[in-house]
C-alpha cells in the first residue's frame, strides 16, 4: 500500500491535472473545490491527512503562474504549453513543495515522489525530464538559499565586530 502522502499526492495530481483540462476545455463546470472532494471522497478509507492534500491542491492552483515562471528558464527548449500536462502538472507540484512547503516536505523527498509519480503516470521519458528540471531546480533555489543565508550571517557577523567598517583601519 502507498504511504498516505504519496496518495495524497496522487489524488493531487488528479485534481489538478482535471482540473486543468476542464478549464481548458472551457467547462465552465469545473469546479476545484469540487473535483478536490470528489476525488478525496474515492479514497475516504485510507486517506487520513486531508489537510496535506487540500494544501497542495490550493497552492498549486493559486500559484501556477509563479511556478511555470521558475520552469521556463530550467527548461526554455520546451515551452510551458508545450510540456506534456501530466509532466507540468507534476513539475509544478513539486515546485510548489520545493518553494513554498519546504518545512513540511524535504526538497529531496519531493523530487523523489514527483519522479516517482513520472513514473507512473508520464510517458516513458518523464521521469527523466522531471528529475533534470527538478535537480537544476534544486541547485538553484535551495542551494542557493543556503548560500545566500551563509553570506548573510558571515556579513552581520562581520558587521557586528565592527572589522568591515568603513572608517576603520585594518
Amino acid at each position: 500500500m502507498a504511504s498516505n502522502r504519496h496518495l495524497g499526492r496522487i489524488i493531487a495530481l488528479q485534481t489538478l491535472y482535471e482540473c486543468e483540462f476542464r478549464e481548458q476545455c472551457e467547462d465552465q463546470t469545473a469546479d476545484l473545490k469540487e473535483i478536490l472532494a470528489r476525488n478525496i471522497q474515492r479514497y475516504e478509507d485510507t486517506v487520513d491527512d486531508t489537510t496535506f492534500i487540500e494544501r497542495l491542491v490550493t497552492g498549486v492552483h493559486a500559484l501556477r503562474a509563479k511556478l511555470d515562471a521558475l520552469i521556463q528558464p530550467i527548461a526554455p527548449e520546451w515551452p510551458i504549453d508545450q510540456i506534456a500536462r501530466v509532466d507540468r502538472t507534476i513539475l509544478r507540484m513539486a515546485l510548489y513543495e520545493l518553494t513554498e512547503a519546504s518545512d513540511v516536505v524535504p526538497p529531496k523527498v519531493a523530487i523523489n515522489e514527483a519522479v516517482e509519480l513520472a513514473k507512473a503516470f508520464g510517458s516513458d521519458n518523464s521521469s527523466k525530464f522531471v528529475n533534470g528540471v527538478l535537480g537544476t531546480a534544486y541547485r538553484t533555489l535551495v542551494e542557493g538559499k543556503s548560500e545566500r543565508n551563509l553570506e548573510d550571517k558571515l556579513e552581520n557577523a562581520e558587521g557586528k565586530d565592527g572589522s568591515h567598517d568603513a572608517g576603520t583601519e585594518v
